[in-house]
């Protein structure tokens, strides 16, 4: 197997992994911000929920992840080779859009008041952390 084949194998796996990991992570925030939002509104069902990702200030922020996830995806269903310099740059991108922050931007200030409140979101974070420190 040639070397090149070989990179980009590795690439699709890092990808790969990273998409499933950022999926997992948003889904955490998006139970985190769903329980914060029936605590004041009541239960909602699940087309209600959607209307609200999209739709509501409140998940609003999450925006900025999903957007990330389709970046991967958009590399990974790429016609062309993925570069070392667009996977560099996702890595950074994402290290930099999980960097929790109480005093930074608004995606850092939910991020990180979401890392208080649920341990899972902490384990799920430091998953993505230790891939993209691979």
């Amino acid at each position: 197997m040639s070397n090149t084949l070989q990179q980009r194998i590795n690439q699709h796996q890092l990808l790969s992994t990273l998409r499933i990991k950022l999926l997992r992570l948003h889904k955490l925030l998006l139970n985190t911000e769903r329980r914060t939002y029936e605590q004041i509104q009541g239960q909602i069902s699940g087309g209600e929920l959607l209307q609200l990702v999209i739709n509501h200030e409140q998940f609003a922020w999450l925006h900025r992840l999903s957007e990330l996830v389709v970046q991967i995806d958009e590399l990974l269903h790429a016609d062309e080779p993925v570069t070392a310099e667009a996977i560099a740059t996702l890595m950074v991108d994402t290290r930099t859009l999980l960097t929790p922050n109480e005093l930074g931007d608004h995606f850092a200030m939910r991020y990180d008041a979401a890392l208080q409140r649920n341990p899972d979101v902490v384990l799920a974070h430091a998953d993505v952390v230790m891939l993209l420190a691979g």
